[in-house]
């Protein structure tokens, strides 16, 4: 082999090179050491290979936890393709736009899934090629072909061209313009921006060999319960293969804290990833209500949405002995730091220990003294921007007098005197309901849609287990009275289950800023009955 590189795929056949029998995958009955995932993956760029797909080219993957999910992101890499996630929550609309806006010229889905892309597969022009993945549905997909037989059929060797640091990787998030956008990077940006840099929990690696060490260290196998189809979950899951470990995958389409539990113990899990308050609050009932061996746990990881330090004291009740990792991160930032135990109490909704190249910023990219703020930025390994949209580039990442490029993806913040940073909310008003991001610019869109709909306001609110939910303050057209069933009802072939509205208010007139903005804070106090 010649001079290795930060692409994905490198970084794992380096892993394989020093250990190919260590364990490194466990997904429901499916076990694949570091040699058996790499030669499924090699299958799998094979195969796209030989059916057109070039390097540059991007690859979705519509799919559950499954092995398959990794195998087909790094089956991607090893052509220097760009694997796609997309969300299995997604409706027909949805699907097409993020399969359209990346250009995606493969899918590799579950039979179920794919139903949904045949509803659109006549406007993706692009979309050349597709491998099904059998989940139990009897969904005739036209022209697909089956994933086992095809890998079957395909070479197994590591025999590909070079691949290159700059080689991209994207993760589509969601958008203010109503639809989700996809965030690039360059592979060495995201391996040491977000996937741990070869050490999670220490100095990252200087070279791409050197992450051969780590198949030489104890493993720290990590039960992963997040999706991996989601940034928190895709980032955890390589951070545990690139150290070395075992990656136990919850597999159920429905999270049910005792099988989590279970896999602890069955696999000897070192650390317990889950999905802020939405999974914690299950678990933490889980322990309280039975007997569970934990163990060999460590660690709870979260990420994706706030872990608050209610659900955080009930999971310690009956973890006393665990750390808890929960870390702030975005699409456009990567992995920023871990939170503060205290919190933040009345200043902002949490405290974080951010790396030396995260700080606050104010407009003019200089930084805010202590108390006063601004918008928390990151430097170094940061996206080189949304793909195929320069005008949210322009909005996002900046460049300061001195050259430097910044991510300020619109998180509001302050310095505090010891150095720690105190998140005070997002600009952009996203709604966080379990771990999956809302934008109410989206859901406005489909309600006005609906012809009983005047005019319309969405913000989220707080909710107990989802940490926020999806409320609407609805003006309809004269002598209309719509209802929350029918308004979700109409919004429902448009938007994902994630995204309807929860809660519905009626007002005669929406009210709006002196420049028509959507008054935010106005429709918070209308639902909060404080405003009539």
């Amino acid at each position: 082999m010649g001079q290795r590189s930060y692409n994905l795929a490198d970084l794992l056949e380096i892993l394989v090179e020093a250990g190919p029998d260590r364990p490194a995958l466990v997904a429901g009955d499916r076990r694949l050491t570091f040699e058996q995932l790499n030669v499924r993956a090699n299958r799998v760029g094979h195969h796209l290979a030989a059916h057109g797909v070039r390097p540059g080219e991007h690859v979705a993957i519509l799919s559950y936890n499954r092995a398959e999910w990794l195998e087909a992101m790094f089956g991607a890499f090893k052509i220097r393709a760009v694997p796609i996630p997309v969300n299995y929550r997604y409706v027909a609309a949805e699907l097409h736009h993020v399969l359209a806006d990346s250009r995606s010229v493969a899918l590799v889905g579950e039979r179920s899934l794919l139903a949904g892309v045949e509803d659109v597969r006549e406007r993706l022009p692009e979309l050349r090629h597709v491998l099904v993945l059998e989940d139990g549905g009897g969904q005739d997909i036209p022209g697909a072909v089956p994933y086992e037989p095809a890998l079957a059929a395909a070479r197994a060797d590591d025999d590909f061209p070079p691949r290159s640091d700059d080689d991209r990787y994207i993760v589509y998030t969601g958008g203010t313009t109503g639809y989700p956008k996809g965030v690039e990077w360059r592979c060495e940006d995201i391996f040491f921006g977000a996937l741990g840099g070869g050490n999670a929990l220490g100095d990252p690696i200087s070279s791409p060999e050197a992450i051969a060490d780590n198949a030489a260290k104890p493993p720290l196998p990590v039960v992963d319960c997040a999706p991996v189809m989601h940034g928190a979950g895709q980032w955890v899951a390589c951070m545990g293969l690139f150290g070395g470990s075992k990656v136990v995958l919850y597999t159920d389409h429905a999270f049910d804290p005792a099988k989590a539990l279970g896999l602890i113990a069955e696999e000897q899990a070192n650390v317990l990833m889950i999905v802020g308050d939405v999974m914690a609050w299950p678990v933490a009932e889980a322990l309280a209500a039975g007997s569970y061996d934990t163990s060999s746990l460590v660690a709870v990881a979260s990420g994706g949405a706030p872990l608050t330090a209610g659900a955080r004291e009930a999971l310690r009740r009956h973890l006393p002995d665990v750390m808890f990792l929960d870390s702030y991160g975005a699409s456009e930032t990567g992995a920023c730091g871990p939170s503060v135990e205290g919190g933040a109490g009345d200043q902002g909704t949490a405290r974080f220990m951010m790396n030396p190249s995260v700080t606050v910023l104010r407009d003019d990219l200089t930084q805010v003294a202590p108390g006063e703020i601004g918008k928390l930025a990151r430097s170094g390994h940061i996206p080189l921007g949304y793909y195929n949209d320069p005008a949210k580039t322009a909005s996002t990442f900046f460049q300061d007098p001195d050259g430097k490029r910044w991510s300020i993806p619109g998180d509001f913040a302050t310095l505090a005197e010891d150095g720690t940073i105190i998140l005070l909310g997002r600009g952009s008003l996203v709604i966080n309901t379990g771990g999956e991001k809302v934008y109410p610019e989206e859901v406005e869109v489909a309600l006005k849609d609906h012809p009983d709909v005047y005019d319309v306001v969405v913000v989220g609110l707080p909710d107990e287990r989802f940490g926020q939910r999806v409320a609407a303050v609805v003006a309809p057209v004269p002598g209309a009275e719509p209802t929350l069933e029918a308004l979700t009802e109409h919004c429902r072939g448009r938007l994902a289950g994630y995204k309807l509205p929860r809660r519905l208010q009626l007002v005669r007139e929406v009210q709006r800023t002196a420049v028509g903005k959507s008054d935010y804070a106005w429709a918070r106090s209308v639902l909060n009955g404080t405003t009539s």
